[in-house]
């Protein structure tokens, strides 16, 4: 007859484990997201940046950019930063990819076809933020002026803005890289940064867009790595041969150098993780049962 564990002794286990996981969790600087414990819970530390930066870049595998000689300003932000070593697209082609970091699902977008302008209401990232009383825009590189609705225009392509979509972002937050901040301390909380499509690696070469990552973006991972600031630099899909494996590269104060967890992440865990850095309280659509991303905090 097996031993059965009395229940005084089960409780003393979630208490010993709760009173373990809370001090670190609530360490000064921090916001909280919370984990299972049993049936019991704990708070979970995540770091608390001023202002976080994310970067979508297209159409690469993980194996083609991490450890390339072709993109060697990217792979200095990985190992000074942190590389996620089973990051996850969530589909093909594009454009779902960017409805589902944003608003935590795909919104029933399955091409590259330009989508109807304000046709959306559910939540996102954007609107948590607003919400909350914290700030967000996006800086898109040849959107033809600020708060631009157009579907195409050279190498400006609206299916990688999945934020005009939405009636409950302003379109006025949608605005041109040429907008984005010198003083980074005037960055919202969170903003989207979408280079176009040469910049962004899909119709030109990697060492294109690494070069423009650096050209143009690397003063902001400087001054991000002194200011408790956070760049997140990710990708939509794969090259559709290797599984939809995707290069993530995070860089910054919050981030311990040298880390690269094993853990599979995808765009609906990012997005969670993007609504708790940023403290809103909420999480939009598969969010809510995403996990945060861990092992990379300093």
């Amino acid at each position: 007859m097996s031993a059965v564990t009395p229940r005084r002794h089960r409780r003393s286990r979630k208490k010993l484990l709760l009173a373990v996981a809370l001090p670190t969790a609530l360490a000064a600087g921090t916001a909280t997201a919370t984990v299972s414990i049993g049936s019991a819970s704990a708070a979970v530390a995540v770091p608390k940046p001023d202002h976080v930066v994310v970067v979508m870049m297209e159409n690469h595998a993980y194996k083609q950019i991490i450890g390339s000689k072709d993109a060697p300003y990217l792979n200095s932000l990985a190992t000074g930063g942190a590389v996620l070593k089973a990051s996850y697209g969530i589909t093909h082609p594009s454009q779902p990819n960017y409805f589902a970091v944003f608003s935590g699902s795909t919104q029933g977008i399955t091409s590259d076809d330009c989508y109807k302008v304000g046709s959306m209401s559910a939540a996102n990232l954007a609107s948590e933020l607003t919400a909350a009383g914290k700030t967000w825009g996006s800086y898109n590189e040849s959107l033809p002026s600020e708060g631009s609705t157009t579907c195409k225009s050279g190498n400006y392509a609206q299916k990688h803005n999945p934020w005009f979509a939405f009636k409950n972002v302003p379109t006025s937050t949608g605005h041109t890289f040429g907008q984005f901040p010198t003083d980074f301390t005037k960055l919202p909380t969170v903003s989207f940064v979408t280079p176009n499509l040469c910049s962004d690696m899909h119709n030109c070469s990697v060492g294109t867009g690494d070069s423009w990552i650096k050209n143009n973006l690397g003063a902001y991972a400087s001054w991000a790595k002194t200011h408790n600031s956070l760049l997140v630099i990710t990708y939509d899909e794969d090259d559709k041969q290797s599984g939809n494996q995707i290069p993530t590269v995070l860089y910054g104060q919050p981030v311990k150098a040298g880390s690269a967890p094993t853990t599979k992440y995808n765009h609906y865990d990012m997005l969670r993780t993007l609504e708790d850095l940023a403290g809103v309280g909420k999480h939009a659509g598969k969010a809510a049962d995403a996990t945060d991303i861990a092992g990379v905090w300093s």
